[in-house]
C-alpha cells in the first residue's frame, strides 16, 4: 500500500472517531499525477449531497505529459465510491452537532487509488496547546534520556 498524499493538518485540527475507505471516480491523467505525487489533501474534505459523496478541495496537478490540458482545474469535485449502507451510516453521523468528513490519506491498493475519510469534530484553542506542550514535554525528556544513556555507555 503506497501512500500518495497524507493530511497531517487534520489530524492536529480535528479530533478523528471513525475512519472510511472509499473509491475515488478519476481521468486517466489525474491518476497519472496521483502516482507520481500531485496530490494534495491539506484541506480536503467530503460533502454529501443527494445520497453521493463528493471531495472537495482536494488537489490533483494536471499530467505534466498530458496533451488536453485546455480547462482542466485541478480543486473540482470528484465523487467518492461508497456502500450505500456507509453513506447511510455517515448521513447519520454527520447530523450530529459538530461532525466533519475529512480526507485523511490517499493510497494505492490493488492498483486502485483510494482515499480514507475521517469523521471528527474540531478541537478547540486550548486542546491544540495541550497537545503541543506534550510534544515538547516528550521531546525533552527523549533528548535527557538519550543523554544520559551516552554519558552512562562512556
Amino acid at each position: 500500500m503506497k501512500i500518495l498524499a497524507k493530511n497531517k493538518r487534520a489530524y492536529f485540527d480535528y479530533e478523528i472517531f471513525d475512519n472510511f475507505e472509499a473509491g475515488v471516480v478519476l481521468t486517466g491523467q489525474e491518476v497519472k499525477s496521483a502516482k507520481t505525487g500531485g496530490m494534495e489533501l491539506t484541506s480536503a474534505y467530503a460533502r454529501i449531497t443527494n445520497e453521493e459523496v463528493y471531495l472537495l478541495n482536494g488537489h490533483i496537478k494536471a499530467y505534466a505529459h498530458a496533451s488536453n490540458l485546455e480547462g482542466y482545474d485541478p480543486t473540482q469535485n470528484r465523487k467518492l465510491l461508497l456502500k450505500k449502507a456507509e453513506i447511510k451510516k455517515l448521513i447519520g453521523r454527520i447530523q450530529e452537532k459538530g461532525l466533519t468528513l475529512l480526507a485523511l490519506e490517499a493510497y494505492v491498493k490493488n492498483g486502485r487509488i483510494k482515499i480514507r475519510l475521517g469523521l471528527g469534530r474540531s478541537k478547540k484553542k486550548i486542546d491544540k496547546r495541550d497537545l503541543i506542550k506534550k510534544r515538547e514535554s516528550d521531546r525533552k525528556i527523549g533528548r535527557a534520556t538519550k543523554n544520559a544513556l551516552r554519558k552512562s555507555a562512556r
